[in-house]
């Protein structure tokens, strides 16, 4: 059985919105200190013994996030068409992440994101 890794970093950006058609108060704006978790799996391991450099990953994700940081997600592509909905925040991230990191080594498993402490979506393909 080949070996398998996971490795798992976590952040946070910080940023508004408002779900359009819907019926209660997320339809306002407000905002939320989202917390992410992102996840790259491998099977094999670099000259240096690692899956990937946890400051790559670090890098790449605060790259990704920066478009979004402080700034109402209805007003950034994709979220200006599509709902910022935690569910598309996440599938959007995947996607990115995707681009960014994905290789014939490394594979991104999964992506967390946290509206508030009680309050997740998972998503994977």
């Amino acid at each position: 059985m080949m070996p398998r890794y996971e490795l798992m970093i976590e952040t946070h950006f910080s940023a508004a919105h408002q779900l359009r058609g819907y019926a209660g108060d997320c339809a306002r704006l407000h905002g939320h200190n989202w917390h992410v978790r992102l996840y790259v799996g491998c099977s094999e391991l670099d000259e240096l013994g690692m899956g990937i450099d946890y400051k790559i990953m670090k890098t790449e994700l605060k790259a990704a996030l920066d478009p979004w940081d402080h700034y109402n997600l209805n007003d950034v592509a994709p979220f200006d068409v599509i709902n910022p909905t935690s569910e598309n925040v996440a599938a959007e991230l995947y996607k990115e992440m995707v681009k960014r990191l994905e290789n014939d080594r490394l594979k991104i498993s999964r992506v967390e994101i946290s509206e508030t402490c009680t309050a997740k979506v998972t998503y994977w393909p």
